[in-house]
């Protein structure tokens, strides 16, 4: 088993790799649009517009196609060689560009109802703009549409890098297109520039494909392809689960539309940055996860639980200083990032609440994405239905619950808690798939984990009481200043747990070699 983890944190690192600089593009394209657009409610039209377009693309191809597509493809790619699995990507990309034409079509009909029902506090003029916007942004689909079939290929081919990275061309491109229309850019120069990166997305990650041997064309889907059949049984349950986890953000906007103006872009705005730690650690994760599940024997269920309980623990033990960082430094890193131009004091304080709000849920999001990938691969979409149903119902029902009385900041909390409460249903599920008692928060590894993270803890409040954050310096000093924070916390975190002897150490070492073991049956 420490094999296979081994494994597992050595592709994790890779998408790592490629994913932070993603990330830090990503981050700087937010910074560039706050500089220009501030948090007013024409860019809240471009936000639900781009949302409504990007739902759709992680629903019907970063969303049900991937969680049906990797587990068919890798036991394929297996069990019948590179031919069978190629011809079945091939018909898969068939049924994947037409089941996307058609969304498109469907959407661009369908905007206004769409918008209606996502910012029902809109006034008609800024319902038209978000119209007339999510009618130009929904071609963007099928862009990258494309590229997700392509990084299901490339990671089941245990080719996690490129996959990472490609999202930073779609980032690098929308940025030029900024910096191509400042001093005067215009909400139709984003939408330019959205469409820009999908194209750039999609076309490097088919060509590394191509590259690998499995060039994606379009062929004929075939009624007698077992596994294609099997990929489409399991596609539309998905598809339903899927459906109703995508209603998330759409949640927070629609709520959000009934607050101040600029309730729903400070949201997004500190959605952005969580997107950094959430990309780096918890998708990198779960994506060299799903793979390897797919490959372990069905009846070893054992084994499965084994995997999976590591898998989890090692997500927390990266995942929980961050969200520490989060609630100590959320005002620094929002300051930081985005203080300037027409982003305001206003605009600061209410992205900075709701970081940290949204960080206290961070393992609670980083414990279910995993869990529903080995739900993925244990063929549950009921159970992963089920989970997703609790994400949405709970995350109505604490946004609505909140939002009178902390109003942005009960959004975030309410996300927070959703999250937290849908890990825990998982678990419930896959244990009474498997048999056997997960044993996450086993006492000794609690104990030790929590212990951690105190030390981490306190060392960061005193960093933060003896070294005040240099609010009227310079850029770089800010800068040195919580550079000097996440060093501390990486020195002092490292310490500790390794003093602790945290058995996470083990893996990252073992991953760390140049030839990591093989594991009979998982390579």
């Amino acid at each position: 088993m420490s094999a296979s983890m081994t494994r597992m944190v050595r592709h994790a690192f890779r998408m790592m790799l490629g994913t932070f600089a993603s990330r830090v593009l990503g981050l700087v394209r937010e910074m560039l649009t706050a500089a220009f657009f501030g948090a007013t409610r024409q860019l809240d039209a471009f936000y639900v517009a781009y949302t409504l377009a990007n739902l759709s693309r992680q629903l019907l191809a970063e969303g049900a196609l991937s969680a049906s597509f990797v587990p068919v493809f890798t036991r394929t790619l297996e069990e019948e060689g590179r031919p069978a699995a190629h011809a079945l990507a091939r018909q898969a990309l068939s049924v994947l560009l037409a089941a996307g034409t058609g969304v498109v079509l469907l959407g661009i009909l369908a905007s206004p109802l769409l918008v209606g029902v996502m910012a029902p506090g809109f006034s008609p003029e800024d319902r038209a703009l978000a119209v007339t916007l999510t009618r130009w942004l929904f071609p963007f689909l099928l862009l990258v549409s494309v590229g997700a079939l392509a990084m299901g290929v490339l990671n089941s081919l245990d080719s996690f890098f490129v996959p990472a990275v490609a999202p930073a061309a779609s980032n690098l491109a929308f940025i030029l297109c900024l910096l191509a229309l400042y001093p005067n850019p215009t909400l139709w120069g984003m939408v330019g520039a959205v469409l820009l990166g999908g194209s750039c997305h999609m076309l490097l990650q088919w060509g590394w494909a191509a590259r690998m041997g499995m060039p994606l064309l379009p062929a004929v889907p075939r009624r007698d392809n077992p596994e294609l059949r099997r990929m489409m049984a399991l596609f539309l349950p998905y598809a339903a689960g899927l459906s109703l986890n995508q209603l998330n953000p759409v949640i927070s906007r629609m709520l959000g539309s009934f607050l101040e103006g600029g309730a729903i872009s400070v949201l997004n705005y500190a959605d952005r940055v969580l997107q950094l730690p959430l990309g780096l650690f918890v998708i990198a994760i779960s994506q060299a996860v799903l793979p390897l599940l797919s490959r372990q024997k069905p009846e070893d269920r054992e084994g499965f639980r084994d995997f999976l309980r590591d898998a989890l623990r090692f997500n927390l033990f990266v995942v929980l200083p961050v969200s520490l960082g989060l609630l100590f430094f959320s005002r620094e890193v929002v300051h930081l990032l985005f203080v300037r131009g027409a982003f305001g004091g206003w605009a600061w304080d209410a992205t900075a609440k709701a970081l940290a709000l949204y960080g206290l849920g961070l393992p609670g999001m980083a414990c279910t994405t995993v869990i529903m990938r080995a739900l993925y691969a244990r063929s549950l979409p009921r159970a992963a239905l089920k989970v997703t149903g609790f994400t949405v119902a709970a995350n109505l029902a604490a946004g609505a619950a909140l939002m009178p009385f902390l109003s942005y900041a009960g959004l975030a909390l309410g996300t927070s808690l959703a999250f937290t409460g849908a890990a825990w249903v998982g678990v419930w599920c896959l244990q009474r798939d498997l048999g056997y008692p997960l044993v996450l928060f086993e006492p000794r590894w609690a104990l030790r984990q929590g212990g951690c993270c105190l030390v981490l803890g306190a060392g960061l409040f005193l960093f933060r009481t003896l070294w005040a954050y240099p609010l009227e310096a310079g850029a770089g000093l800010r800068a040195a200043w919580l550079g000097g924070a996440f060093l501390l916390a990486l020195g002092l975190y490292g310490g500790v747990t390794r003093a602790a002897g945290s058995p996470e150490w083990g893996w990252l070492r073992g991953a760390a070699r140049k030839d990591p073991p093989k594991e009979k049956g998982v390579e």
